[in-house]
Order: C-alpha cells, then sequence, then structure tokens
C-alpha cells in the first residue's frame, strides 16, 4: 500500500511537473512572442520615423530642384533681355551719330563738286566742315585729352619719347605727338607725347 500510494505520488508530482513544465513552455513562448512583438514595435518605430524623415527631406529636396530650374530660366530670360536691349541701344546709338553725320555728307559732297578755282574759299569751306565734325563728335560724347601743362600719367598718356629740358620738371609732357580722345570718361585713345627726364 505504502508502495501504490509512493507510486500515486510520484506519478502526481510527474503530472504536476509535467502541468508545470507546459505552464514555464507557454509563459517562455509568451514572453518570446512579446520580446518579438516589442522588437518589432521598436524597430519599426524608428523605420516609421526614418521613412517620414526621408519623405520630408525628398519634398524639400525636390522643392529646392524646382526653384533652382526656376532661377535658371529666369537667369537665362534676363540675359537674353538685355542682350536684345544692348543690341537695340547700340543700333539706336548708331543711328543718332549717323544722322548727326548726314549734313557733314552733304558738305563734302558739296564741296568735292564745286570747282577747285578759288583756293581760298575751298580752305574755308574745308575748316568749316571740320567745325561741323567736331561738334557733331564733341556732341556724341568725343572729349580731347588735356596734356598741356600736365603731368605724364599712363591712364590717358603714351610715353614714346624721353627728353631733357632743364626748364621742366621729370614727368612733365614735353610736347604732344599725336591727340588722345575720351568718350564720356573712358579712353579710346591715349594722346602721344613725349616726357620729361632730366
Amino acid at each position: 500500500m505504502k508502495d501504490e500510494l509512493k507510486k500515486k505520488d510520484e506519478q502526481k508530482l510527474e503530472e504536476m511537473q509535467q502541468e508545470i513544465n507546459a505552464v514555464d513552455a507557454d509563459e517562455a513562448e509568451e514572453a518570446a512572442s512579446e520580446s518579438a512583438e516589442s522588437e518589432n514595435e521598436e524597430t519599426q518605430e524608428p523605420q516609421d520615423e526614418a521613412a517620414a524623415q526621408i519623405e520630408k527631406l525628398t519634398a524639400e529636396l525636390k522643392e529646392k530642384e524646382d526653384r533652382v530650374l526656376r532661377l535658371q530660366a529666369d537667369f537665362e530670360n534676363f540675359r537674353r533681355r538685355t542682350s536684345k536691349e544692348k543690341e537695340e541701344l547700340s543700333a539706336v546709338v548708331t543711328q543718332g551719330m549717323l544722322k548727326d553725320m548726314l549734313p557733314l555728307l552733304d558738305n563734302f559732297e558739296r564741296a568735292m563738286a564745286a570747282e577747285a578755282k578759288d583756293g581760298e574759299a575751298f580752305q574755308k569751306g574745308v575748316e568749316m566742315i571740320f567745325t561741323q565734325f567736331t561738334e557733331i563728335l564733341k556732341k556724341n560724347g568725343l572729349e580731347h585729352i588735356e596734356v598741356e601743362g600736365q603731368k605724364f600719367d599712363p591712364n590717358f598718356h603714351q610715353a614714346v619719347m624721353r627728353v631733357q629740358n632743364a626748364d621742366m620738371e621729370d614727368d612733365d609732357i614735353a610736347q604732344e605727338l599725336q591727340k588722345g580722345y575720351m568718350v564720356k570718361g573712358r579712353v579710346i585713345r591715349p594722346s602721344m607725347v613725349q616726357v620729361v627726364a632730366n
């Protein structure tokens, strides 16, 4: 009887142990499942954040690319427009100057058509044409570069000779060999000069 009870106890103990093992296994499985789920949730959260960040950055990049393309198109339009305006302005300036020179051309034709019997009258006519021509050039912005009593300035003068002159200081301009000209403050031809070097 004692053996039977012992056997029953062992059997009961074994059943209980099996139940405990089953419960432990269930709990372990449940814990593993929860852990996997929490890991999935934890990895899912950063993945969602990363995807949202990528989406935001992609949208910003596209917006900036569109802006750059618009700016490039605007710049190209501006460049074309200014180029066209320059051409038109240049044509207007050229037309204006040529229109101013037409009376000069008429006077030259008259002088060439006249008989060259009276030399004095011919010379007077040429002087009148020269005066008219200089007036037209001045009207269009041409200025003579003054050299008399000036010091040599490489911005306005081109020294072609150095001469000695005890009456003048170094770098004084001794003589103008060819006139220099400016248009609205910009040198188009420097004066060709002799410069004093004692």
